[in-house]
């Protein structure tokens, strides 16, 4: 089952028309949220960015999206698809009502909320061999929008082809600056000595709740020192580790960029008290 509009259908009876407008003109946001045995993950970053998002958008957030109602439509179709106490991915995805060409007709929104069932009830380490490059065929533009959960994804879905055709795990993106941003599905952590930096949003790089936790984490530890500042490619062969961060994996530790292998042990460390972090929150 999935929730349309507030109401739950089957999958295969769910209809989106060719018009719209998420689909014809990428006008839609989307949350990508971990369920850990009835209990949301992050909920309260997922909802302000979530709202965030669709003001950027000149969305017209409609009056009964409190947390606690959005919380509740979540929980209820987890409960529906009998997921209470597994490990559940949830996608919510806002989109225009449809209506106009560039320009939209109505500002007003619809919605739907999906579900599926995910392996491990907590953040576990994938310390296999996980080898990247830096795809530089299209830029991730700096500004705003870059910064949000949108359907305007063509540089992380050619950036995909790319790693696929080449035999890589997954791609570095960078700016029109040929800054690191990002990588295809997830923010970028880079550890040298006792720093631990990542890109700061204004350079582009995707608002992650994730990202956001991490920070958090790492300005309380005495032993490293955290900098959200812009990376270039030069430093990628200086670092000692290099790391992925989204709400699905947690933490996926990079092996190796070109002749460059990186350890994993801060790594590891992050995301024992990432884990810490989510049962407590």
């Amino acid at each position: 089952m999935i929730n349309f509009n507030g109401t739950l259908i089957e999958e295969d009876k769910a209809k989106l028309s060719i018009t719209n407008r998420g689909y014809a003109y990428g006008d839609s946001v989307f949350e990508t949220i971990r369920v850990i045995n009835g209990k949301v993950m992050f909920w309260e970053d997922h909802y302000f960015r979530l709202m965030a998002s669709m003001r950027i958008m000149r969305m017209e957030i409609p009056n009964q999206f409190s947390p606690e109602f959005l919380e509740e439509e979540i929980l209820s179709l987890i409960k529906e698809n009998n997921l209470e106490t597994k490990s559940v991915r949830v996608k919510f995805s806002v989109f225009r009502k449809e209506g106009g060409l560039y320009t939209p007709e109505v500002r007003d929104i619809e919605y739907f909320i999906l579900t599926s069932e995910i392996k491990n009830s907590f953040y576990v380490l994938n310390d296999d061999f996980y080898e990247v490059e830096l795809f530089k065929d299209h830029y991730v533009t700096k500004g705003l929008l870059s910064t949000i959960k949108s359907n305007n994804k063509a540089v992380n879905v050619l950036g995909g082809i790319f790693a696929n055709e080449n035999d890589y795990d997954n791609c570095l993106l960078i700016n029109e600056n040929k800054s690191i941003v990002e990588a295809l599905n997830g923010n970028l952590f880079l550890v040298k000595g006792n720093t631990i930096k990542t890109p700061p949003l204004t350079d582009g790089a995707l608002n992650g709740i994730t990202r956001k936790q991490l920070i958090s984490i790492i300005k309380k530890l005495q032993e490293y020192k955290f900098e959200e500042k812009s990376i270039s490619p030069f430093e990628l062969q200086k670092a000692d580790e290099l790391f992925i961060s989204n709400v699905i994996v947690g933490i996926q530790p990079i092996s190796k960029y070109r002749k460059k292998e990186y350890k994993n042990s801060i790594a590891r460390d992050l995301l024992a008290k990432l884990n810490a972090k989510a049962r407590l929150g």
